[in-house]
C-alpha cells in the first residue's frame, strides 16, 4: 500500500478509502484522539482510536514526539477545524518518545530555548512553516536562472583569495598547530601547509563566477560562504547561503534590471505555494506585535508586505541623492542617528538605510553609483574618478539585502585601483587575465540568502531561518 502523506490527505476528497500514513504525535487526547504530523504541511490530521480495541500497554506509549504507524478509513470529520479524519483500526509506535525529557510539549517555547534545541525546533509550527518557506524559495531561485538561460556554476569553498578584502575569513590548514613549520623569517611556512599556500573558506563565489561568466555567458552561484566576524547581532552568521549571478555583456543598468525582476519573481513564487505557513507566520507575528509599542510595529502585515515588494517598481536613487536626503532629515538634524551623516562619502549604516525604504521613499530602493573609497576594488569606476557603478538595494525592517556592481573590465584602471589598495598583483593574476583575454562589460550582484527568508518570513533573528546556525562561540551542532 502506498503510504499517504497528511497533506494528500487533508485535501483528498475519496473517502472510505483505507489509508496508511506515518508521523509524529503532537497530542494524544483523552486515549482517543491523536494529532499527528509528518511534515508535509503545517496542518494535522486527527486519528481517532477506538481505545477499546487497543492493547492499553500500546496507548501508553503514544506520547508528544513518537512516531507512529497508522492504518485506518478516511471518514469525514466530526469536529472542527479540518474536514477529514482517520477512524484507525491498526496502529504501531515505532520509535517512542518518553514526555518526561521530550523537550518540544505542546506549549509555547521561546525562540532562545528552541536555539539550543535546534535538532529538534523542525517539530514546531513556526519552524516547520519557517524551512518549508526557505525550501520553496530555494527552488524558486533556481528555477528563475533556469527559466532566463543562467548555467549552474559551482563556486570552490576553499579559496586562496579575498574576494572583499575583508581579511576575517576561517583558515584551512593541516599543519600541526602546536609546532608549525616555520620559514627564514620565523613565520609560518605555508609552502608546506596542503595546498602549498595560505588558504581560507571562501566568503564569495564571485571572482571565480565571473571567470565562468566570460565563457558561458551567464552563470550564478548559490551555495555556503563564511566570515570570521565576530559578531553576535540578529543579522550576522559565521556560514551562510549567497546567491551570485554574473552576466557577461550586462552594465549596471541591466544588472538592476535584472536584480528587481529577480526579487520579484522568487517572492511571488512564494506567496503563490507557501499560502498557508505564510497565513500562520503572518498570524505569529501579529500576535507578537501586540506587546511592542505601536511606533515598532511593522507597517504592513507580512503577506501585504511581500505582495507590495513584488507587484511595485523599485525607486532608484543616486547615493549623492540619498546623502542630500539623509542630511536634511529630521533625524540626522536632531541628532537621533547613531551615526550621524555629515558628509558626502560616509557608508551607510542600516537605520540610513532603514530610513530612506521605510520612511522617505516608502518602497524598496536601488542606491547606485557609491563612493569609490567605501567599495570594493572590482567596480567599475565612473568618468568622475570619484564613483563607482555599485548597487545596492535595501528593503523595508532589513536595508540592504543585495549588494552588486557592473565589475572593472580595463586591465589598466583595475591594476591601479590594485596597487593603490596595496594588493598583491601576483594573488589575483588569473582574474587580471580575464582582462587581457576577451574582456567586455559585465556585472554581477550577491544575494544573502537568509536575509531573504528572514525578510519573507518576518522572522526577526537570522539565527531562526537557517537550520543549524553558525555564530561566534557556537557551533553545537
Amino acid at each position: 500500500m502506498r503510504l499517504a502523506t497528511i497533506k494528500e490527505l487533508l485535501a483528498s476528497k475519496n473517502l472510505l478509502q483505507e489509508t496508511t500514513i506515518k508521523g509524529w504525535v503532537r497530542t494524544f487526547r483523552s486515549n482517543r484522539f491523536i494529532a499527528l504530523n509528518d511534515g508535509s504541511t503545517l496542518s494535522t490530521i486527527q486519528c481517532v482510536v477506538d481505545f477499546e480495541n487497543f492493547d492499553e500497554e500500546l496507548l501508553k506509549k503514544i506520547n508528544t514526539g513518537a512516531a507512529v504507524k497508522v492504518t485506518g478509513t478516511l471518514v469525514e470529520s466530526q469536529g472542527r477545524g479540518q474536514s477529514v479524519e482517520i477512524q484507525v483500526s491498526a496502529l504501531e509506535v515505532l520509535g517512542e518518545a518518553d514526555p518526561e525529557e521530550y523537550p518540544i510539549q505542546p506549549k509555547k517555547h521561546s525562540l532562545e530555548f528552541l536555539r539550543e534545541k535546534a535538532h529538534l525546533r523542525i517539530r514546531t509550527n513556526t519552524f516547520a512553516a519557517i524551512m518549508r518557506v526557505r525550501s520553496t524559495l530555494s527552488f524558486a531561485i533556481h528555477n528563475y536562472f533556469r527559466e532566463n538561460g543562467f548555467n549552474y556554476f559551482h563556486a570552490p569553498i576553499i579559496t586562496g583569495s579575498d574576494a572583499e578584502g575583508a581579511g576575517e575569513m576561517f583558515r584551512v590548514t593541516t599543519l600541526d598547530e602546536k609546532n608549525p613549520p616555520l620559514n627564514e623569517e620565523g613565520e609560518v611556512n605555508y609552502k608546506e601547509d596542503f595546498f602549498g599556500k595560505e588558504t581560507n573558506l571562501t566568503v564569495s563565489g564571485q571572482l571565480e563566477a565571473e571567470a565562468y561568466a566570460m565563457a558561458l555567458g551567464k552563470v550564478y552561484t548559490f551555495g555556503p560562504t563564511f566570515r570570521a566576524e565576530n559578531s553576535n547581532t540578529s543579522r550576522h552568521l559565521a556560514e551562510f547561503w549567497m546567491i551570485e549571478p554574473e552576466m557577461a555583456f550586462f552594465d549596471l543598468d541591466a544588472n538592476m534590471d535584472l536584480a528587481e525582476d529577480f526579487i520579484k519573481s522568487v517572492i511571488s513564487y512564494t506567496l503563490e505555494h507557501c499560502q498557508e505557513d505564510l497565513e500562520f507566520l503572518e498570524k505569529r507575528l501579529l500576535d507578537e506585535e501586540k506587546s511592542k509599542p505601536q511606533a515598532q510595529r511593522s507597517e504592513m502585515p507580512l503577506i501585504e508586505k511581500l505582495k507590495f515588494v513584488a507587484n511595485n517598481n523599485f525607486k532608484r536613487v543616486s547615493y549623492t541623492e540619498a546623502i542630500d536626503i539623509l542630511k536634511n532629515c529630521k533625524p540626522n538634524k536632531k541628532k537621533k542617528f547613531s551615526y550621524i551623516i555629515e558628509e558626502w562619502g560616509a557608508d551607510l549604516q542600516s537605520e540610513h538605510e532603514r530610513y530612506l525604504v521605510e520612511k522617505h521613499f516608502k518602497c524598496p530602493v536601488i542606491l547606485f553609483d557609491y563612493p569609490a573609497k567605501i567599495k570594493a576594488f572590482y567596480m567599475r569606476l565612473n568618468e568622475d574618478g570619484k564613483t563607482v557603478r555599485a548597487m545596492d538595494i535595501l528593503f523595508p525592517g532589513i536595508g540592504e539585502i543585495v549588494g552588486g556592481s557592473q565589475r572593472e573590465e580595463r586591465l589598466d584602471v583595475l591594476k591601479a585601483k590594485v596597487k593603490e589598495l596595496g594588493i598583491d598583483e601576483k594573488e589575483l593574476w588569473w582574474y587580471l587575465d580575464l582582462r587581457k583575454f576577451g574582456t567586455a562589460e559585465h556585472s554581477g550582484f550577491g544575494l544573502g540568502f537568509e536575509r531573504l527568508v528572514l525578510f519573507a518570513t518576518g522572522m526577526g533573528n537570522i539565527r531562526d531561518v537557517i537550520p543549524f546556525p553558525r555564530t561566534p562561540q557556537n557551533a553545537e551542532f
